[in-house]
């Protein structure tokens, strides 16, 4: 249906009365709103009471061009009627309807031009995520209408002004610079300058008990809002947060050619945030822990806090500047903040290999829906906002970097940046859709960017590559790599592979171009007889690539000698798929992660493979198999822990996670105790609150005394209210924990989502997995309620905590049996979550 004939039949409907808008943020709805509406300037203002029990109230004033007055005017305000204080046009009482989650003003209340609508109304809660001393807002996909009255859609841009009413003791950011303050009756009265245009969800304030670190960049003055307890651990990282924000505008400026967008730029540090950041311009927030790290800090963990802020810092241009037209291309912001992220901080890391922390860091997770039935596109459609949160996840966070580097790769890195440069510099402060990026690229490349973006973009899955070597003679007679689509709709995927055959003595690497069902490497005719084909060596492929039967034998028995990190870890991802697959017995993989982890000398795949092995240990072997490894797997980690320079943190971490012995927990309950001590070893507090809790997971004789005391010694209120929150799902007494269970069906008690998933994962623990087992089915039935009521990521969060730790054919039945009686009406998206 074109988009003038929806608008049309939209306006008839209403004309009819009988077009009420539907639930969420339809796309009709939408559609007819950015053809109608111009100029939207929004006036907020919000009183923040001390107490986190109180309502907070609000004032919205919105103003808008309407381009006829012949249809009514509709906002999005989930409150509905019961939130609605008061309602005047131009200053008039006037009459409304609140609909579906959302307020309706007759035509006849309007005029064409501009039209002030007044809103006095009180605030819904849940964006706010409001704590006992601050809160912040979190409004991402499509949460703004749960606060205040909008147009709750990314391509209708506002600017806003906000003024702020909160304690005297209370600090407050928002996008806007602060442009007066008033000090009164033991309350501060704040007004932030009017924004840039800014779509609804990154409208964002927060306010509390903040404390304000400040310096200056290359003349510009950086503000970092936290709430950092630990003095020592501020001053080790303050230095290294603003040098990388400031560092991130620079490299990003000559990029794009385009200076910061947004005047003054501040962030704010929230202890257990949901995610690792979110890039409101002017006022970015992060998770705590993301940036302050503990004096152990790994190069890889120095690494990823490089990389998170150059992400958000880099959406401040991508998402920000231009904003998705509808959250279809919601995948576009994250896509290029992270190959921005990726180009701005790997030459600061010249240690690091940095194709295979690509390679580790986004394929298994990438595989790891594109092999089951859930898969979807990069950009999927989407007739909703309501469900807009479904669409995150791996494929848009590690799938579509694997297809951007692709991109890259085919038109060449100065095209594709002149393209970009085109596509920003069109779009300022406003929207723009895949097709637009794809129209700029198009004018700095001959390559046919529309027929990739058919393949990988708009496809789902992964085609199967297998590979077909002849021996005759100690030579190769042929090598072929025959692509089939594992989905059986005969779809193919163009790509070029990098093939690598293992020699004793080195490596031979070959690019092949795969455009149809089978490709042959003629080059390899003649040559001798591999000890190993690796179909992906160089990790440039995407699929599930099938070795050959004696590549396959010999990586198990000898993959530590292959001397090339980057093939190395390439084999290790071939043998973990295949392991997935069925091909390789879980026993064989064991053994080999056993015998490798002392000869790996990449930091990064030690630490990949410590992961690893865990999963290993904890789902794929049964009971019994588990307890005849864990002598082998203690002696292997100890040793790690003892013998290892640079992870030994990862060494303790892995063997905390996975020790069952005696001997094994009295001398991590010494390590507990502080009195046994690791050279080299330096535990953080965050330590000790999770070696704690495996202690009580494993029912150590005193595990009570043992979190009381853990509990005790905590001094952050934050930490000490995260930890009191989440102690009895690992109460050993089935009641306690079940009572856990029941408070998460009250919504205000699944308010922090990171305490829930961390509680809900000590509930599924493997070692609880047959008593946990009875909260499966609750725990999908609510499945709804959490995407309908919780931010972007917690229904996979959810799901991800609570299946996490069960591999059993009980479980497995119980997720089937849900999934068959589903009906046909349930939401596509979160079935397949």
């Amino acid at each position: 249906m074109s988009t003038l004939r929806a608008s049309f039949l939209f306006l008839i409907g209403f004309l009819l009365g009988a077009g009420d808008p539907a639930p969420g943020v339809p796309l009709e709805l939408a559609r007819q709103r950015r053809e109608t509406l111009r100029k939207p300037r929004l006036e907020l203002s919000f009183r923040l009471p001390a107490n986190p029990t109180e309502s907070i109230t609000g004032r919205a004033v919105v103003r808008v061009e309407l381009a006829h007055s012949k249809q009514p005017l509709v906002l999005d305000f989930t409150p509905g009627a019961e939130g609605i204080k008061t309602l005047t046009v131009g200053g008039k009482v006037a009459p409304w309807r609140a609909v579906n989650g959302h307020v309706v003003v007759p035509a006849s209340a309007l005029q064409r031009g501009v039209n002030s609508v007044e809103i006095d109304f009180v605030a819904g809660n849940g964006p706010l995520n409001r704590q006992p001393d601050f809160l912040y807002t979190l409004l991402v996909p499509a949460r703004a209408r749960e606060v205040f009255p909008c147009f709750d859609q990314p391509d209708l841009k506002a600017r806003y002004t906000l003024a702020l009413d909160i304690p005297s003791d209370w600090q407050a950011v928002a996008n806007g610079a602060e442009i007066q303050r008033t000090d009164k009756d033991g309350r501060l009265n704040l007004r932030f300058a009017e924004t840039q245009p800014l779509p609804s969800y990154l409208f964002s304030f927060a306010a509390g008990k903040f404390q304000i670190a400040t310096a200056e960049r290359a003349g510009r003055t950086l503000r970092m809002f936290h709430r950092e307890t630990d003095a020592e651990k501020f001053a080790r990282n303050r230095e290294a947060i603003f040098d990388l924000h400031a560092s991130a505008l620079t490299w990003l400026e000559a990029y794009t050619g385009i200076p910061y967008p947004y005047g003054k730029f501040d962030w704010v540090v929230i202890p257990s945030f949901q995610y690792g950041g979110m890039e409101h311009p002017g006022a970015t927030l992060y998770k705590a822990s993301s940036l302050m790290l503990e004096e152990s800090a790994t190069l890889a963990q120095k690494l990823s806090r490089a990389s998170l802020i150059a992400h958000e810092t880099a959406h401040m241009w991508f998402g920000d500047l231009v904003t998705m037209t509808w959250f279809d291309d919601v995948w576009m912001k994250e896509v290029f903040a992270g190959l921005m992220a990726s180009k701005i901080t790997n030459p600061t890391f010249p240690d690091m290999n940095h194709e295979l922390r690509f390679l580790l860091g986004t394929y298994p997770s990438a595989y790891g829906v594109d092999r089951t039935p859930g898969t979807h596109p990069i950009r999927q459609p989407l007739s909703n906002l309501a469900e807009a949160g479904s669409l995150y996840g791996p494929i848009i966070y590690d799938k579509a970097p694997i297809a951007m580097r692709n991109l890259e790769n085919l038109v060449g890195e100065t095209a594709f940046r002149d393209g970009l440069r085109t596509y920003l510099k069109r779009h300022s402060h406003a929207s723009a859709s895949w097709p637009d990026l794809l129209k700029a690229l198009r004018a700095h490349t001959r390559e046919n960017v529309a027929a990739w973006s058919c393949a990988w973009v708009e496809r789902s899955g992964r085609p199967t590559i297998q590979t077909k070597l002849e021996i005759r003679d100690g030579r190769i007679v042929r090598l072929d790599f025959r692509a089939s689509d594992s989905a059986g709709k005969g779809r193919l995927w163009n790509q070029k592979l990098s093939i690598t055959l293992g020699y004793p003595e080195g490596l031979e690497h070959f690019e092949l171009p795969l455009a149809g069902p089978t490709a042959t490497l003629k080059k390899a005719a003649g040559l001798p007889a591999p000890q190993f084909v690796l179909p992906n060596g160089k990790g440039l492929g995407y699929g599930l690539f099938v070795l050959d039967d004696a590549s396959r034998a010999w990586l198990l028995g000898h993959l530590p000698e292959i001397t090339d990190s980057l093939t190395r870890g390439a084999a290790w991802m071939a043998l973990r798929e295949e392991l997935l697959e069925g091909s390789v017995p879980p026993g064989a993989f064991l053994d080999l992660l056993l015998s490798a982890l002392p000869k790996e000398s990449e930091e990064l795949a030690a630490e990949t493979l410590l992961g690893w092995l865990n999963q290993v240990y904890w789902r794929h072997l049964d009971a019994p198999a588990r307890i005849a490894a864990i002598p082998r797997i203690e002696l292997a980690l100890r040793d790690g822990l003892l013998q290892s320079a640079n992870l030994k943190g990862a060494y303790f971490r892995a063997f905390r996670d996975m020790a069952q012995s005696p001997e094994a927990l009295t001398w991590l309950e010494g390590l507990w105790r502080k009195d046994i001590t690791v050279p080299g070893l330096t535990l953080s507090e965050p330590d000790f609150n999770r070696l704690a809790l495996e202690l009580a997971l494993r029912e150590v004789p005193n595990w009570k005394a043992i979190l009381e005391a853990e509990l005790a010694r905590i001094q952050s209120a934050d930490e000490k209210a995260r930890f009191t929150f989440i102690l009895p799902a690992a109460d050993a007494d089935p009641a306690v924990r079940a009572a856990f269970f029941e408070r998460l069906k009250n919504l205000e008690n699944r308010r922090r989502e990171s305490w829930v998933g961390e509680g809900l994962a000590l509930l599924h623990h493997p070692l609880r997995a047959s008593t946990s087992e009875a909260f499966l089915r609750p725990s999908l039935e609510m499945l709804e309620e959490i995407r309908r009521t919780g931010d972007i990521f917690f229904p996979q969060r959810w799901v991800g905590a609570t299946l996490g730790g069960h591999s059993g054919p009980r479980a497995a039945q119980i997720v089937r049996d849900f999934l068959a009686q589903l009906p046909p009406s349930y939401p596509p998206r979160l079935r397949a979550t």
